[in-house]
Parts: structure tokens; sequence; C-alpha cells
């Protein structure tokens, strides 16, 4: 970013800037989207929700759980192989918290 749009956003947004610039902790990014549909899927609103491979993750407890529903799924036919290929391989690197936080019963509501 030059310096005169720098510039521009400290005169439009000063106490956005502000805010940015005293900030000196990292974003920490708890989980992760390999497939941009669901990801997409995910953006959407609450009402009308259709669960994406990702939701139903978030609520397994175990690595086990999670392999079988990505199991079920592919048989299924509503994941591509490859897609739950990469989120075993996700599972197996970064551990099932990093498809996000634990949903617990009510998370909708």
């Amino acid at each position: 970013m030059s310096e005169e749009q720098q510039y521009e956003i400290r005169r439009r947004f000063p106490n956005l800037s502000q805010e940015v610039e005293r900030r000196t902790s990292a974003v920490r990014i708890s989980a992760v989207r390999t497939d941009q549909k669901e990801a997409e899927k995910a953006a959407h609103s609450v009402q009308g929700y259709e669960p994406t491979v990702v939701d139903y993750l978030r609520r397994c407890d175990a690595d086990e759980q999670a392999l079988e529903i990505i199991g079920f799924l592919e048989a299924k036919g509503e994941i591509e192989s490859g897609y739950a290929k990469r989120l075993r391989e996700q599972l197996t690197r970064h551990g099932l918290r990093s498809f996000g936080g634990k949903k617990k019963p009510g998370h909708y509501i």
C-alpha cells in the first residue's frame, strides 16, 4: 500500500486506523476451510441453512467419529472423494479442532 493510500485511509477512517495501528498481537486462525464451496456455504445465513461436512465434524468429540462421518458422506456421494481425502489429511495433520471449535446442541438457536 502506498503512502498516499495510507494517508487517505487515516484521513477517512481515523478511529479505525488508530485501532488497527495499536494492535500488536497477531490474529489467531483456529479453523481452516480448504474447499471454496464449503466456505461459501458456511458464510450464508442460518435460516434455511444446510449443514456442511465441516459442521458435522465440528460436533465430533474424537477423530474416529470424524473419520466415520467423512466416510459416510463420501459413500453417500455428498462429498467428492478428493475432498474427503483432503479432509482426512487435515484431520491427521492439524487435528479435529482445525475445522473450528466444537459446536454444542442449540448452536443455531
